[in-house]
């Protein structure tokens, strides 16, 4: 049996849910917001953080958070200029989730060192 196909993403478009995790799961971007739950950030203070993230998809993902209204850019009027990110009180709304994504780690994927814990068979 075929299946609605738009029904299906009528259902999807109206679900905050999808609405959610299609902000927040593209690859890097919660990890993006979990470092600006601590407090303002220069581009390069980010990429440190995040080993392994590309320049580019950095920008990428600042951009689309900043198009979302997750984060905010502000530019200083300094030589060289300045730019720092933070998380407007929108972005501020997901830090629950990112604490509620840390408190599952802890409890069922991680063990006390920090190493991941194997799949239960």
């Amino acid at each position: 049996m075929k299946r609605d196909l738009a029904a299906e993403r009528a259902f999807n478009d109206k679900c905050p849910v999808c609405a959610t995790a299609d902000l927040v799961c593209q690859k890097w971007t919660v990890l993006v917001i979990r470092d600006l739950a601590e407090g303002s950030c220069r581009f390069c203070e980010l990429e440190r953080s995040l080993a392994g993230i590309s320049p580019r998809t950095l920008s990428l993902r600042l951009r689309a958070l900043e198009g979302e209204g997750i984060v905010e850019r502000k530019t200083f009027p300094e030589v060289p200029p300045r730019v720092e990110y933070a998380l407007t009180e929108k972005g501020r709304g997901l830090l629950p989730l990112i604490d509620d994504m840390r408190a599952f780690g802890r409890e069922w994927l991680l063990d006390e060192d920090g190493s991941r814990v194997p799949a239960a068979a």
